[in-house]
């Protein structure tokens, strides 16, 4: 399975500064490219939210395209997670 990255998650995942947080994330990606989504959340217009549970409670949220491609579209925290499934459902909408 191929994962193909927003600008939008890029810009996120770099901005955190702990290695060690972006090192957890990077791990619950892989497992859900292996098909382990383990904890997550299905919204709507076939985006989902992949549950991080360290430090403020991080999101991931992707859409499958087929059964070939992952897009992650966004990433944050529980703490702008309104916003950010927002801007997910509108990056999913425009692939």
């Amino acid at each position: 399975m191929r994962v193909q990255l927003t600008t939008v998650y890029l810009d996120w995942i770099n901005a955190l500064k702990d290695r060690t947080v972006r090192a957890r994330i990077q791990v619950r990606v892989d497992r859900l490219v292996h098909g382990n989504a383990g904890r997550y959340r299905a919204l709507t217009d076939g985006v989902s939210e992949l549950k991080i549970d360290v430090g403020p409670d991080y999101r991931v949220y992707y859409t499958e395209r087929g059964e070939e491609l992952i897009v992650l579209l966004a990433g944050g925290d529980k703490s702008n997670q309104q916003k950010d499934i927002k801007t997910a459902i509108a990056l999913a909408r425009s692939l």
